[in-house]
């Protein structure tokens, strides 16, 4: 079969380039990153980091890049990769939400809620899921860092499909009433055989409406086969061909290796990596004329060691990206596209890691081609919307997608 083209996008969670600087400086040992080095990484970072790293191959592109978008936020930063530039900033709800709106939800869903306080995302469940396992009221808290609602809820207590239902009416009713949130989300969690409580990627985000096309609209509309890993698809939330979340064990190949980085197995990232490696296997076995794009999101230096200002886990979870890399390359052809980058960055303070607004990577790199990249060209457009002009001209749609980008 000819060679199709394949074009993948790398989102490491929540690790701008500050938030990288900030780790290496606070990290006392060797921070072993050959790939994302090789690649140009440490050429981005200030210069008295880059001796942290090692040298650039110089067959990529690496380049700071800041956002054009207002707020820091998984969700602005996901579309406006992908030409959605969102000027409007979001307030979060520090002392939890109207009672009138949590009465209205609890009449419409079936259940009561309990807790509706600010709170971290795993210090909420912690608190609170004895009585939630006991009573079956989900968890209702407000985000410390995100304008949003969760309702976190126990598998084993509450049905997945109806914890997505329940996301889903706690949406609509919030557009309905005029509260101004981006997202609300059902964080589904299970306890595994030693009672430890783990959430899964089951959970489900009900988000607002992007308003216009994205670049997932224009491939998905000439054919290009479009694929979602991991939570990209809750963000940019329009029409692919396929979405990929795994989320058991038993789906891992042991032959790639992959490995958890916590203790207790609470990342989740060894999934969307075998996720992204099947999508590269079936983009080049399956027949696809016009290509495949694979939309990948690694969230574990975010959820799990970024809220929580756990600096080696991040670094070990890091390391353990690194690592992969090489086993998504060789499922990469003579002149595949992967690029990678991050959503936002992560501030510690004294209390938590709250998102921040800061300077992102973006590397870029063709197999078989130098830092040029064949032919394709940067800065073009601002900000974020730069990555998704690069993926835009590899697949011959530039035009397209220069149409949708509203600066």
């Amino acid at each position: 079969m000819k060679q199709q083209k394949t074009a993948l996008l790398l989102v490491i969670d929540a690790v701008g380039l500050s938030t990288l600087e900030y780790l290496l400086s606070k990290y006392p040992g060797k921070v072993k990153l050959p790939n994302l080095s090789r690649l140009g990484l440490g050429e981005i970072l200030l210069p008295e980091f880059r001796g942290r790293l090692g040298k650039s191959a110089g067959k990529a592109y690496a380049a700071r890049v800041d956002q054009v978008s207002a707020t820091a936020d998984s969700l602005v930063g996901h579309r406006e990769m992908m030409g959605v530039v969102d000027h409007r900033t979001y307030d979060l709800f520090e002392d939890g939400f109207d009672r009138k709106y949590l009465a209205a939800l609890e009449k419409r869903i079936g259940r009561k809620t309990f807790f509706n306080k600010m709170a971290g995302g795993l210090e909420a469940i912690e608190l609170n899921a004895v009585e939630h396992e006991r009573t079956g009221k989900p968890i209702a808290y407000a985000s410390k860092c995100d304008p949003l609602i969760q309702l976190a809820m126990n598998e084993a207590v509450i049905p997945v499909h109806e914890q997505h239902k329940i996301a889903d009416i706690a949406f609509a009713l919030a557009m309905e009433m005029g509260i101004p949130i981006t997202r609300a989300i059902a964080r589904s969690y299970i306890r595994n055989s030693a009672g430890e409580i783990i959430r899964t990627s089951n959970r489900h985000d009900a988000v607002l409406p992007i308003g216009q096309d994205t670049l997932v609209d224009v491939l998905h509309d000439n054919c290009v086969w479009t694929v979602a890993v991991g939570k990209t698809s809750d963000l940019v939330n329009t029409a692919y061909h396929a979405k990929v979340k795994l989320n058991k064990e038993v789906y891992l190949d042991p032959a790639l290796g992959l490995r958890f980085v916590h203790p207790k197995k609470k990342d989740t990232n060894p999934f969307s990596i075998q996720g992204t490696i099947n999508a590269l296997r079936a983009a080049h076995a399956v027949y696809r004329p016009k290509g495949t794009f694979i939309f990948t999101n690694l969230v574990d230096t975010d959820s799990v060691y970024g809220h929580t200002r756990e600096v080696e886990g991040a670094i070990k979870s890091l390391e353990e990206i690194d690592r992969t890399l090489p086993l998504i390359e060789r499922h990469l052809e003579k002149g595949d596209l992967l690029g990678i980058t991050a959503d936002h960055g992560m501030v510690h303070r004294e209390d938590y890691g709250y998102h921040n607004n800061e300077p992102l990577p973006f590397i870029a790199w063709r197999k078989g081609f130098d830092g040029r990249l064949g032919g394709l060209k940067t800065g073009l457009l601002p900000g974020l919307t730069d990555i998704g002009s690069v993926f835009a001209q590899y697949f011959g749609l530039h035009a397209e997608y220069k149409k949708i980008v509203k600066k």
